[in-house]
């Protein structure tokens, strides 16, 4: 049985993968800094697969924590969560960006290689393609983020190739993925932003509940059939599911591979916003708002690739990611706090 070290592994994506990673017969050690995360997702995690998971806090910027969490277990594979995310907050705050995410990185594929751990899937992002030329969005598009956060992971990306260059005995997966929404259908875990969201979910759900007094809609003026940015929102547990499916073939490859995770369809906020209404007969005060620096109009995915490397697709649709989404806020209207 292999024991995959997620960093990250608290959070919002890496909870839920976490679920799939157990029922899919993988032993799990999670290492997380809590900086923006919450030791109890992990407990929920535990009662949802009925049994204990090993948890390690610690920081990828420290490599004594990462030789911690290595020479305690025998690890065969990491799925590298661990990151900030925030596009407005990296315009703002770049170098923190880059010290965590590609400093951290570095550190993180420094420890793995001198314990012997040579594969590992990596959690990018389809901010990559900056403002793609047309959509859908294919793996050989162009990259040229628009914003630190989308270049923290593009460098990232540039690097692991590098490494396997050098070492290809590595065995590498980057995930790029859209936009994650939705929770267990269980209602017991879901996304938990510490402060104010960066994610269109979270603000929708949150102003659904009366925490927030209205939506921020950030610009009407786009190119798009009702004016509002369109994205192409995943359920968080199909795009758990592409992570584990990554991880099962990860042996049988001999070349980085670069994985678009999307469900190829398109919505906008607004579109967004009348389906959670739907899903949960609460009508969603918003208001619109100037754009943010980094966004662009149009994005979502070509997945067919994902269908023929991995035989992997998005199976739920936009009622089900509404629906997930206001059963975890309703029951927990301040998240795991």
């Amino acid at each position: 049985m292999k024991t995959i070290l997620v960093t990250g592994g608290a959070g919002y994506i890496g909870s839920h993968t976490l679920i799939l990673l157990i029922e899919a017969g993988y032993n799990v050690v999670v290492f997380d800094n809590f900086s923006n995360s919450s030791i109890e997702s992990v407990r929920r995690v535990e009662k949802i697969v009925d049994r204990a998971i090993e948890v390690v806090e610690g920081d990828i910027r420290s490599r004594e924590d990462l030789d911690r969490v290595f020479k305690r277990y025998k690890i065969d594979a990491v799925i590298h969560f661990a990151g900030l995310k925030a596009v407005g907050e990296s315009v703002s705050e770049p170098i923190k960006y880059y010290e965590n995410n590609v400093y951290g990185t570095i550190n993180l594929c420094k420890v793995m290689s001198e314990n012997g751990c040579k594969s590992i899937v990596f959690s990018s992002s389809a901010t990559v393609y900056g403002n793609p030329a047309s959509n859908p969005i294919r793996e050989d598009f162009p990259t040229g983020a628009t914003n630190p956060y989308g270049r923290s992971k593009l460098f990232i990306e540039e690097i692991l190739r590098d490494i396997f260059i050098s070492d290809n005995s590595w065995r590498i997966v980057i995930l790029r993925y859209f936009n994650p929404v939705g929770a267990y259908k269980s209602g017991v875990i879901g996304e938990d932003p510490a402060d104010i969201p960066n994610n269109l979910m979270p603000f929708i759900s949150q102003t659904a509940i009366g925490k927030r007094e209205y939506l921020s809609v950030f610009g009407d003026d786009y190119d798009t059939h009702d004016g509002t940015g369109v994205r192409d929102y995943i359920h968080v547990m199909d795009l758990a599911d592409g992570h584990v499916k990554a991880l099962d073939k990860i042996d049988s490859f001999n070349r980085v591979m670069t994985i678009n995770l999307g469900t190829g369809k398109g919505y906008s906020v607004l579109d967004m916003v009348k389906a959670f209404e739907r899903a949960s007969g609460v009508k969603i005060p918003y208001k619109i708002a100037p754009r943010r620096a980094g966004d662009i109009a149009t994005c979502y995915a070509d997945p067919s690739y994902a269908r023929e490397i991995l035989g992997w697709e998005a199976k739920r649709g936009i009622e089900e990611m509404c629906e997930d989404s206001w059963r975890w806020q309703s029951n927990n209207p301040n998240g795991y706090r």
